[in-house]
């Protein structure tokens, strides 16, 4: 998925959750996707809700967007997978070694979210030298 639209996005989450709840095959991606939608009950209902497709999920009211929630999941996995940037991986054991994976992948996701807010805001590209300098911020946290 390199440039999908919201809708896009909205759908491959939905329908990998219904192809999982109706036993059948999923593509590689959709495993991954599958493997953190489990890790989310909390999406499993949003997931196949009518109203799935144009809900507004508004920050301001305190409601997290499980399908960006989920789309930042997956970039994280394909970073880590590649280890892009560089160094990602390893800061990412270090996390894990912390607590466990996915909280480890949830102060990644703290640290990108960062810089595509920085990079909107500002009109530029996403600086992956001050991504990876979050992310090896937080592994030297105590």
């Amino acid at each position: 998925m390199f440039n999908p639209s919201r809708d896009q996005v909205r759908q491959f989450f939905i329908e990998t959750w219904r192809k999982h709840k109706e036993l059948q095959v999923l593509t590689p991606l959709e495993d991954i996707a599958l493997s953190w939608i489990e890790q989310h009950p909390e999406y499993h209902e949003i997931l196949i809700a009518p109203d799935s497709m144009t809900r507004e999920f508004n920050v301001e009211e305190g409601k997290t967007n499980p399908f960006l929630h989920l789309s930042m999941h997956l970039a994280i996995a394909e970073q880590l997978s590649i280890d892009h940037p560089r160094g990602i991986r390893q800061a990412f054991d270090k996390l894990a070694s912390r607590t466990d994976r996915h909280h480890a992948a949830h102060e990644i996701m703290e640290c990108l979210g960062q810089v595509v807010w920085e990079s909107q805001r500002l009109g530029t590209a996403l600086d992956s030298d001050a991504y990876i300098e979050l992310i090896r911020q937080r592994t030297s946290r105590d």
